[in-house]
């Protein structure tokens, strides 16, 4: 027996009057000059899909435009100021650690580059500086005064050094809306340099009494000379060392070289003694080398770092990622610290505004001591007594290290000064 099916499909069902007619409008044929042109990679000549080529990894974008574009992209990645700016710095400096654990666990793309980031805020902080020892400077006036009143030779010159300084400071007590603190300490300044001034003047007319009396054997004697002239910096074969008659020798150096290092040493010596009669010449000397001395000391932490965790195995750019924010949150500390200086001195007649910054000074101070425990524990991942430990372990080898870095610092401070 056998049983036919039938094969033929079933007729479609009746289309609409819409459909018919959609159906019956001509549809648009692609047009050759619609299409996006494909563009080759000037390059490697693969066809390139976005803004970078997938073959050879070349940007699109080149120095062969308007200059406008150019300058765009220049300031966005020298300042790159959006929002992860603004959450690097809280982040860097109210969450000890949490910036650097986020970086090492590849989150990464919300927060500035952390070698950017110590870079701009290490400028930033010495420029800080620099500002304020002119401050300090400005603020000091009446010291070099005393000093030109000192050296003065006759009365007439300590008298006239005397009336400029009182004139600079009644200058300043003129200022409209002076505080009473601020008056007081202007008026104790003047008091002072009246003081020097007579003083001054007292012991000149006795040298030119004792002159008198004792005629020319009294007037060849020289005048006492200024202790801090005498400063000596150097000593060698167990004497004062002297360019003329106790120079350094070095045997194995030939006698340019030696004269060379013997010159040097007469200028540290010399920018030895008028830093003491000027502070703000070693303060602004440090700062100028202070930057250098960090860059150096930075991967040096990294290093100590290294050494102290061994056992956790870390790589050795996990150790210099934490050094990178660490000193990049001490700069941010005394940005602070700075600002906080700043609005104190500038609303001194604020009473409580003064105790506020005062407090806030005091506990800034605190934080960075208590920050950098907080970041290693939480990086590391130490337990309570052992990140104590540890904490203190590094701190005291790094102001070790720090100490002697400082102290080369200075010594190049006073050469190229």
């Amino acid at each position: 027996m056998s049983i036919d099916i039938d094969s033929t499909p079933p007729p479609p069902p009746p289309l609409s009057s819409a459909d018919a007619k959609a159906l019956a409008e001509p549809r648009p044929q692609p047009d050759a000059e619609f299409r996006t042109p494909v563009r080759a990679c000037p390059n490697c000549g693969a066809p390139v899909q976005g803004p970078f080529c997938y073959a050879c990894g070349q940007s699109e974008k080149g120095m062969i435009r308007h200059l406008s574009a150019v300058m765009s992209d220049l300031a966005d990645i020298v300042f790159n100021v959006d929002s992860r700016v603004f959450r690097s710095l809280r982040d860097l400096y109210f969450r000890p650690g949490y910036m650097t654990s986020e970086y090492i666990e590849g989150r990464r793309a919300r927060y500035v580059t952390p070698f950017r980031l110590f870079f701009f805020l290490c400028i930033f902080s010495f420029l800080a500086m620099q500002w304020s020892a002119e401050e300090i400077n400005m603020q000091n006036t009446f010291t070099f005064n005393r000093d030109a009143i000192g050296e003065a030779k006759t009365p007439e010159e300590v008298q006239q050094q005397v009336d400029e300084a009182l004139t600079a400071l009644t200058i300043a007590r003129n200022v409209p809306q002076m505080s009473e603190k601020a008056l007081a300490k202007l008026e104790k300044n003047q008091t002072r340099i009246r003081e020097r001034g007579a003083e001054r003047i007292r012991k000149l007319e006795e040298q030119a009494s004792a002159r008198a009396e004792g005629g020319a054997d009294a007037e060849a004697q020289p005048e006492a000379e200024d202790p801090r002239d005498n400063i000596q910096l150097f000593s060698f074969n167990g004497k004062a060392w002297d360019q003329e008659t106790n120079p350094l020798v070095i045997d194995w150096l030939s006698d340019g070289i030696n004269a060379r290092l013997n010159r040097t040493l007469a200028q540290m010596q010399t920018n030895l003694r008028q830093g003491v009669r000027d502070p703000k010449r070693l303060i602004v000397g440090l700062i100028s080398v202070l930057p250098q001395t960090l860059f150096v000391m930075m991967p040096l932490f990294a290093v100590l770092l290294k050494i102290t965790y061994v056992f956790k195995r870390r790589l050795y750019m996990e150790h210099l990622l934490v050094a990178l924010h660490s000193h990049a949150f001490i700069f941010l500390s005394l940005l602070v610290l700075l600002a906080l200086a700043a609005i104190g001195s500038a609303w001194a007649d604020v009473g409580w505004l003064t105790l506020a910054t005062g407090w806030l000074s005091g506990l800034a101070w605190l934080w960075m001591v208590v920050y950098l425990w907080l970041m290693q524990k939480r990086v590391y991942r130490h337990g309570w007594v052992m990140s104590i430990v540890t904490f203190w372990w590094v701190g005291f080898c790094y102001m070790f290290m720090l100490s002697f870095a400082l102290t080369g610092a200075a010594l190049v401070s006073l050469a190229i000064a």
